[in-house]
C-alpha cells in the first residue's frame, strides 16, 4: 500500500469526490451516515441544528437529517468523550455501550433531576430551573453528566433551545450495557472502512477512548484476521482491513475541502492540527488533495464575521496558482454577502 492509494480511496469511500446526488435515496444516505457516525452538528452552529454529512452530498442534507431526527431515526447523545453527536436509532445500543460514562455515585442534584424526569414522563430545562433551588449552570452540568451516562436523553426534533428531557431506560428498555472488546471492534471496523488506513493516534483522537480499550478491540480484529498492521511510507504504522491490503495504485484528484472541528477527518487528526496551527484562532481546516495543507483563521461570532487569513502549507508558487480554487472552497462556507476574506496566505486582499 502507498499513501496516494490510501488518500484516493479514502476520499472516494467518504463520498467527498463523488457525493450522494439523490436526496430521495434515504437508504444510501443512512448507510453513509452509519459509517461516519457519531455525526455532530456543524461546529459553532446554532444549538439544535441537525447533523450534516458536509461535502458528502450534492444537496443540503440538513433537511433530510432533520426529517430523520423528527421520526426518531436519528438519536442525540453524548459520545467520544462527552461530545454531542447523533447515531441511527438501530445503532444506539452499540454506541451507548461503547461511549457511556457511568456515574459511580450520583449527587443529590443528579438524583433529584432523574427522579423528576422519571415521574413527570419528560420535562424541560426551564421547568427544572423553576422547580429546583439550584443555579442554572448547576442544573445544566447535572443534565450533561446524566446524558453522558445515558440515564436521560434529550429529545431534539427541531432547533428549539428548550428541549424535553426523558428517561433513557423508559424509551429503550431493551438496551443492556455490557462493554466488551467486540463492541468497540465492530465500531472500529466501520471507522477503518471509511479511513482505509489509520494510526493508533488517529483512532485515539477520533474515539477519545482509553488506549487499552482501543488496543483490545484491535487485537480482536487482528485475531479474526479482519485487519492487519502495516507500515506505510510517509504515514507511519497503522491498521487496514485485510481486504484492502492489495488496493491498486490510484492518482489523487485535485480537490479542496474546508472542514470544521466536527468532521470525522478533522477529529482523527485534531491533536496534530492544533499543534501545527498553535497560537492561531482556527475557524476551519483545509483538506487539499486529501491532506491537511491549510487553515482558515478568524474570530467566530454568532453574527457575520470576517476571515482574517487563509494560511497555507504550500509552496508560494502553488498557493498562488490555486488561489481561486482555494478561495472558492472557503466561500462555500463563508459567502461574500456576510464575510470578508482579509488576507490570503498573509497577503492582504
Amino acid at each position: 500500500m502507498n499513501k496516494e492509494t490510501i488518500i484516493c480511496e479514502r476520499l472516494r469511500r467518504q463520498r467527498l469526490t463523488k457525493p450522494l446526488e439523490d436526496r430521495q435515496d434515504i437508504k444510501a444516505y443512512k448507510q453513509l451516515f452509519q459509517k461516519l457516525q457519531p455525526v455532530a452538528p456543524v461546529f459553532n452552529s446554532r444549538p439544535g441544528k441537525p447533523p450534516q454529512l458536509v461535502h458528502r452530498t450534492a444537496f443540503n442534507d440538513a433537511f433530510l437529517s432533520e426529517s430523520l431526527r423528527k421520526k426518531h431515526e436519528l438519536v442525540k447523545g453524548r459520545f467520544q468523550g462527552g461530545r454531542i453527536g447523533y447515531v441511527l436509532e438501530d445503532d444506539l445500543s452499540l454506541y451507548s455501550t461503547i461511549f457511556r460514562k457511568p456515574i459511580p455515585k450520583m449527587t443529590g442534584l443528579q438524583k433529584e433531576i432523574l427522579s423528576m424526569i422519571q415521574q413527570s414522563g419528560g420535562i424541560s430545562k426551564d421547568q427544572l430551573k423553576e422547580e429546583l433551588p439550584f443555579k442554572a449552570r448547576e442544573i445544566t452540568a447535572a443534565l450533561k453528566r446524566l446524558q453522558e451516562a445515558f440515564l436521560v436523553y434529550e429529545l431534539q426534533i427541531d432547533t428549539d433551545w428548550n428541549t424535553g428531557w426523558f428517561d433513557f431506560k423508559t424509551e429503550w428498555p431493551e438496551i443492556e450495557w455490557e462493554l466488551d472488546s467486540t463492541s468497540a471492534a465492530q465500531m472500529l471496523l466501520r471507522f477503518l472502512d471509511v479511513m482505509v488506513f489509520a494510526t493508533l493516534d488517529q483512532i485515539k483522537g477520533w474515539t477519545q477512548l482509553k488506549r487499552k480499550t482501543i488496543q483490545d478491540a484491535l487485537t480482536v480484529l487482528m485475531e479474526r484476521e479482519a485487519i492487519v498492521k502495516v507500515e506505510v511510507y510517509r504515514m507511519g504504522e497503522g491498521f487496514v482491513q485485510k481486504k484492502d491490503v492489495d488496493l491498486t495504485d490510484k492518482e489523487i484528484p485535485q480537490c479542496v475541502f474546508m472542514l470544521d472541528n466536527s468532521d470525522i477527518l478533522v477529529r482523527a487528526d485534531l491533536d496534530e492540527l492544533k499543534d501545527r496551527f498553535k497560537g492561531s484562532e482556527v475557524l476551519q481546516y483545509l483538506l487539499i488533495d486529501g491532506e491537511w495543507k491549510g487553515a482558515v483563521l478568524g474570530h467566530w461570532r454568532i453574527g457575520p464575521h470576517d476571515v482574517e487569513d487563509v494560511v497555507l502549507c504550500l509552496e508560494k508558487k502553488e498557493a498562488e496558482k490555486r488561489k481561486d480554487e482555494i478561495i472558492f472552497a472557503v466561500r462555500a462556507g463563508y459567502p461574500e454577502e456576510t464575510t470578508r476574506i482579509l488576507r490570503f496566505n498573509g497577503e492582504q486582499l
